[in-house]
């Protein structure tokens, strides 16, 4: 990142500030503001609650600056240091600091993980065996997807690592790529482990601080000593509100990193520097083009809004979805937790960059300011990517409403349960999946695993219908095995859980 002028730096502040910088792309009139404007619509058209959003090009700040509110119902508006979840946007990270330790000679991308890391071990021997650090960075390792092994807050990369050997394999190694948040707190044991420090310090150390980045954080834990913090926001019955903070410290090295996007400006900066901060350099020229690299060829569905960009091909590189746009190169990762979305993307070649944080789920229109900014950069005739991916969301919307209907209309109307309620109240447990448990509370059966509670409601004899609470997303139906004496000895869910009555009540 070479020295940026005080002029370009003062204009960058003044406009991250809502004045507006005079000359240049950031004239009234110019593109930059144009593109100010744009987001502000687009935040208003989306119904987002609040928004941050700061764009480079090369050494220059040109667009640092927060739309509406940090909290629904607050006046407390967000601004170009109010921290987000950054979410798996984290994994660039990462895969850098892995690439710092390449660079070291600890390491190589192809080393076996069991070299770093002993007592690594998944249900197969063989995979066990090859795999590599490649394969945790690069989502292609053999394994579903495993996020029901970290979401209990409770959990530690521990409880996660004795989980993993009761994980069946899901494709051959390498044959497809499955994401995988898992694999990459693996991959930040094993920096641990290389460095002889935790993977905090260590991203802390080796990055945040060389790069100015003191905004940010690498824990939920911190962002109580911060003033200047979004509320994660989602909708919860078709009712937006405000939802609690989710701790993902025991997959850290996956998505746990928060921050501003002041700070991220100058991540982008670094990557679009060729890894360098100050004129010193922090991560080798081909290190830094091995991350960039195809390592995995990526289905188009990934991501809908790809429909409307329509990329010949996408590929995965080490912390990096890859692919073109209108004939130049970009590098771009979402990041999505509870009430948070977050996307980076790069224009490696014309050193632009653009992050994006919204304070709601899986906010879309997120992609919709990507792709906005880089045809800000690119010329020509600019599409109005809101409105097109708010149709693509919007049809997303319907097809899942549909089947919800389709799976409603297999409910059996006044269904009631052979068994009194009592009969189901219980602790059940899984080797892989944890504990669920069944209680009674006011007359009807509640679930809960971990954080996670809902309502257990009749569906047809055995079976019931379980729902989140705070939380819009499918009900999922578990139904009651009976053991030879009619009591409950399993839950089985329809994604696939199975959980053992640990103790006949």
């Amino acid at each position: 990142m070479r020295h940026v002028p005080w002029f370009a730096a003062f204009a960058g502040w003044l406009f991250a500030h809502g004045a507006p910088a005079q000359g240049g792309d950031r004239a009234p009139g110019g593109p930059i503001a144009a593109l100010d404007a744009y987001v502000g619509k687009a935040v208003r058209d989306w119904r987002a609650p609040g928004l941050a959003i700061a764009v480079v090009h090369g050494d220059t700040l040109v667009l640092a600056k927060g739309y509406g509110v940090r909290h629904i119902g607050r006046p407390e508006a967000i601004d170009a240091h109010t921290l987000f979840a950054v979410g798996s946007t984290t994994k660039a990270m990462t895969a850098a600091l892995m690439g710092m330790l390449v660079d070291s000679g600890r390491v190589r991308w192809d080393d076996a993980v069991i070299e770093h890391m002993p007592e690594f071990r998944v249900a197969d021997p063989y995979v066990t065996r090859e795999m590599t650090i490649r394969d945790l960075l690069t989502h292609r390792g053999g394994l579903p997807v495993t996020d029901y092994m970290w979401d209990d807050t409770a959990a530690t990369y521990v409880d996660v690592l004795h989980r993993l050997p009761y994980q069946r394999p899901a494709y051959s190694m390498r044959s497809q790529f499955v994401y995988q948040n898992v694999m990459y707190a693996t991959a930040g044991h094993v920096e641990s482990v290389l460095a002889g420090a935790t993977w905090d310090d260590l991203i802390r150390r080796r990055i945040f601080q060389p790069l100015g980045m003191n905004e940010t954080k690498t824990s939920t834990h911190e962002l109580e000593l911060s003033g200047d913090v979004a509320t994660p926001h989602a909708r919860v019955r078709d009712t937006l509100v405000a939802i609690s903070w989710r701790n993902l410290d025991a997959i850290g090295p996956a998505g746990s990193v928060n921050s501003s996007v002041s700070d991220m400006a100058r991540w982008m900066q670094f990557l679009l520097d060729s890894g360098r901060v100050g004129g010193k350099r922090l991560i080798s020229a081909s290190v830094l083009r091995e991350m960039f690299t195809p390592q995995a060829i990526v289905p188009l569905a990934f991501y809908p809004a790809w429909g409307a960009v329509k990329p010949q091909v996408v590929t995965y590189g080490l912390g990096w979805f890859l692919f073109e746009y209108r004939g130049h190169r970009v590098a771009m990762h979402t990041g999505s937790i509870d009430g948070m979305s977050a996307i980076v993307g790069l224009l490696p070649d014309d050193r632009v960059g653009v992050v994006v944080f919204v304070n709601q789920d899986h906010a879309e229109l997120r992609h919709a300011l990507l792709m906005r900014t880089f045809d800000t950069y690119l010329g020509g005739v600019s599409r109005d990517w809101s409105a097109e991916l708010l149709r693509v969301y919007a049809d997303v919307a319907q097809k899942a409403d549909s089947t919800d209907k389709a799976r409603e209309a297999t409910r059996v109307p006044g269904a009631s349960p052979p068994l009194p309620l009592a009969r189901y109240v219980g602790t059940y447990r899984d080797s892989l999946y944890g504990t669920f448990v069944v209680r009674l509370e006011r007359g009807s059966l509640v679930g809960q695993r971990g954080p996670w509670v809902g309502d257990l409601e009749p569906w047809g004899y055995d079976t019931f219908s379980f729902r989140l609470r705070h939380w819009t997303r499918a009900n999922t139906l578990v139904t009651c095995v009976l053991g030879p004496t009619g009591e409950v000895t399993e839950l089985r869910f329809d994604d696939g859980r199975t959980y053992e009555r640990a103790r006949i009540q």
